[in-house]
């Protein structure tokens, strides 16, 4: 995995973690469902796979296709003299795993589908259809670099600042840290 797509990666799971986190504390707790979900139809998977592709979503999936190539040349580093090869089978096999990706952008559109309407849908694609949702999706990456970096700079310091005051509180209690 490459430091870039796996610092984006990070970022973008922390993100959603951090939002989805203060989306359920802010909500009641869930009731538990009479039935089964409805299944989104077809027309509603339509648009989620636009959204999907719209919001820059994709780019992430596409992201992970170089790096099954690299994991496979890791596996064989002993053996360089295979590398021109496995390039070689890698590009043969490239309809194949493109094909692979497809399948995960569809799943991916059919779990959005099942969690908002067709007309949400619809609304969420417009505006990343919009110059200002072709904007967001264009400064999305370096945003979420921006942000890991913030992370990571607020998680060194958060954790220096609760062993400092770990150790004078134990302090107080006689024990030394």
């Amino acid at each position: 995995m490459t430091r870039a797509f796996s610092r984006i990666t990070f970022a973008a799971l922390a993100l959603a973690l951090t939002t989805a986190t203060a989306a359920v504390a802010q909500q009641p707790a869930p009731q538990p469902p009479a039935q089964t979900a409805p299944q989104p139809t077809p027309s509603q998977i339509a648009v989620a796979r636009e959204v999907i592709i719209g919001s820059g979503m994709g780019r992430s999936f596409e992201a992970l296709v170089p790096t099954f190539g690299e994991q496979i040349k890791q596996l064989f580093v002993t053996r360089p003299e295979l590398t021109k090869d496995i390039d070689a089978t890698l590009e043969q096999i490239r309809p194949e795993i493109e094909k692979r990706k497809e399948e995960l952008i569809s799943n991916a559109a059919r779990l959005m589908a099942t969690h908002l309407s067709e007309a949400d849908l619809q609304q969420i694609n417009t505006f990343f259809a919009s110059s200002a949702g072709k904007k967001y999706v264009e400064t999305q990456p370096l945003v979420l670099d921006d942000i890991f970096d913030a992370m990571r700079e607020w998680a060194n310091s958060t954790a220096d600042f609760v062993l400092n005051r770990v150790r004078e509180e134990m302090k107080k209690k006689g024990h030394t840290l």
